[in-house]
């Protein structure tokens, strides 16, 4: 017994709730469910013990409005009343069918025999008459008509006396039940007092475990809040949510006594120091983006102009000026963009003129081709973003491999984010070497001073820095001459 209790006390309130509702409703239910089964079998044994009589009765009437509509026939010779004895007899036959037909031992069974065959003959004798009547027949259906008279007598004495015996019988079964009844109505009241008290019990219990301890609690708590601090920890009895609560009580008013004079010194100098490291944190983070934008070699720029006036001596003066234009718009938008964002349309046209100037210096050996959806041109992203990726794939992909290199650049819109794929068909990248720049190992930076000399180490450290963000970018290679394909997410939200 002391176990279940123990168990019932470690269920949650929730539980214990659920238990007592179950356990009332299913009380109630069965309880209901006997005394309406009870109170249904004693009404139908009610309506069947006076079926008898109620039969009994409707034979006689019947038996009586066929013969007054044979009298009514024999005085008046109408339509109507030998229409009405039609029907009358017919009631009284179909009514003839639910009695015995059959010897029995028992005599009100012989009785319901006798009336029967005393009824087949009267309804033969009448149907005689009727006959002897629309033939003209006036002795005949005199006749008839006395012979049906005398039967008529016969059988409603008969039915007389097997209704009386019926009764009688049916008013000994009446009491039997009755009695019955009120003995039901005293087992009824006693269950239900039974299932009430048993309920009330329960309620009792049940509520005396859950609000005996939040009193305590409780009374606890207030002298707590009134400044108490050395009030007695409460001991805690089970394993529900007031248990839960109570330790959790106790374990607060322990570290109330333990830290509060010291966290009441320190309060104030720690906000002070949260917030000057706040303030750190984002000159750190804005420093960061504009040193990384800033690293731009020079080298790259007079290669360059060198391929430019090497150009100007050996063709006429409308390709060098081309040449020149696209060289000063890429330069102009590297310096003004160094310390800004910029839309993407302004980087996809940097990577156009790249590519551009590569060709001229190259002889035209990059196959460059670029997809776009439409409407992404205006969404901001931090300057000098494609174009080193770009330029990572002409360095270490397509520039010394043998046969046509291609560079595919799409542009593609999806739900909350832009994806940019800068794919190549060059030498592709061993997996270390995929990982080393991810995670931004020494490796990772080997060989990207060239040109430029901003690697996909810094445009990943500045997609992270101005989205703050990880996995911004994504590299996939297949293995070595199988082309290199690097992924960038635009967040839009950020936008």
């Amino acid at each position: 017994m002391r176990h279940w209790k123990q168990i019932i006390k470690d269920l949650s309130i929730r539980k214990k709730l659920l238990l007592c509702f179950g356990f009332t409703s299913l009380l109630l239910l069965i309880s209901n469910l006997v005394l309406y089964k009870e109170v249904n079998r004693s009404i139908n044994r009610i309506d069947q013990i006076y079926v008898s009589n109620i039969t009994l009765n409707d034979l006689s009437d019947a038996l009586t409005s066929t013969h007054e509509e044979v009298y009514e026939y024999l005085s008046t010779k109408s339509s109507s009343a030998l229409e009405n004895y039609y029907r009358s007899g017919q009631q009284f036959r179909d009514l003839l069918e639910d009695l015995n037909g059959e010897t029995r031992d028992n005599s009100m069974l012989l009785l319901e025999k006798n009336i029967k065959n005393m009824s087949d003959t009267y309804l033969a004798t009448a149907d005689n008459t009727v006959a002897a009547k629309r033939g003209r027949n006036i002795q005949r259906y005199k006749n008839c008509y006395a012979e049906a008279e005398e039967l008529y007598r016969y059988i409603t004495s008969y039915i007389d006396n097997l209704n009386r015996r019926q009764f009688q019988v049916n008013s000994s079964s009446y009491k039997t039940l009755l009695v019955s009844l009120q003995y039901m109505e005293v087992v009824s009241t006693a269950i239900l007092i039974f299932v009430a008290v048993v309920n009330i019990i329960f309620l009792v219990l049940l509520t005396q475990s859950i609000i005996g301890p939040l009193i305590l609690l409780a009374r606890t708590a207030d002298e707590v809040a009134e400044g108490n601090l050395n009030a007695p920890l409460l001991e805690v009895t089970s394993a529900d949510e007031v248990g839960t609560v109570t330790k959790a009580f106790n374990q607060m008013v322990y570290s109330i006594r333990d830290h509060i004079q010291r966290t009441k010194d320190s309060m104030e100098k720690e906000q002070r120091m949260m917030e000057r490291e706040l303030l750190m944190k984002n000159h750190l983070k804005d420093a960061q983006l504009k040193y990384l934008q800033a690293q731009i070699n020079p080298h790259f720029l007079f290669n360059s102009l060198n391929a430019g006036a090497q150009l100007a001596m050996m063709e006429d003066a409308e390709k060098t000026c081309l040449f020149v234009e696209r060289m000063a718009d890429f330069f102009r938008y590297n310096v003004r963009k160094m310390s800004e964002d910029a839309t993407l349309g302004e980087e996809l046209e940097a990577v156009d003129n790249y590519i551009y100037i590569l060709n001229v210096r190259f002889a035209g050996d990059i196959n460059y081709m670029k997809e776009t959806d439409a409407g992404v041109e205006d969404i901001r992203v931090p300057s000098m973003s494609l174009q080193p990726i770009v330029e990572n794939s002409v360095n270490y992909g397509i520039r010394h491999m043998e046969g046509e290199g291609y560079i595919h650049v799409t542009v593609k819109r999806e739900v909350g984010q832009v994806i940019i794929r800068i794919k190549d068909n060059g030498k592709g990248m061993e997996p270390e070497k995929i990982k080393a720049i991810l995670e931004n190992t020494p490796e990772g930076h080997r060989g990207q001073s060239e040109s430029t000399g901003i690697g996909i180490n810094n445009v990943k450290s500045r997609m992270e820095l101005y989205y703050d963000r990880k996995g911004l970018l994504q590299i996939e290679s297949r293995g070595p001459d199988q082309g290199t394909v690097v992924s960038l997410i635009i967040p839009l939200e950020t936008e």
